[in-house]
């Protein structure tokens, strides 16, 4: 079961979704932040085989909130582990947002993150920025 509590807004257009994924036990915790047509998913913990329902859940759902032309951001900064599953979901939803007119952009300062993007041919749907500002500026 998830539950989603709105939070204090940022601003007139800002809002902020705190996600609480399941159980504690899940190993998961986000909060999403809405501010125009742009949404950033802020990720923490550890994603693989166990809760991979619960982060297909909350990435398809976060998606759905970002609106063209975009960006949706996901910052896993915060993630102590990030098994091939999250990669997957991952990319699967870069392909229905770019439907839609939305790039997905992922935030990491981790270099496995960026060897393992690399080395399963992501870098396309998955593009990397160091920090969630680069990660909403426009394109140059």
């Amino acid at each position: 079961m998830d539950t989603v509590a709105l939070g204090a807004s940022s601003g007139p257009a800002s809002t902020r979704l705190s996600l609480q994924l399941g159980d504690a036990q899940s190993g998961l915790r986000a909060v999403t932040e809405s501010t125009g047509s742009a949404v950033v998913v802020h990720v923490g913990g550890d994603i693989d085989a166990s809760n991979e329902t619960v982060w297909q859940r909350l990435v398809t759902r976060s998606a759905a909130i970002a609106i063209a032309p975009g960006p949706f951001v996901i910052d896993v900064r915060d993630l102590e582990f990030m098994g091939s599953c999250a990669y997957a979901v991952l990319a699967q939803e870069s392909v229905r947002c770019r439907r839609r007119g939305v790039n997905l952009r992922l935030v990491s300062n981790q270099p496995i993150v960026a060897r393992t993007i690399a080395a399963c041919g992501l870098r396309r749907l998955l593009p990397m920025y160091t920090s969630v500002e680069n990660a909403l500026a426009p394109p140059a």
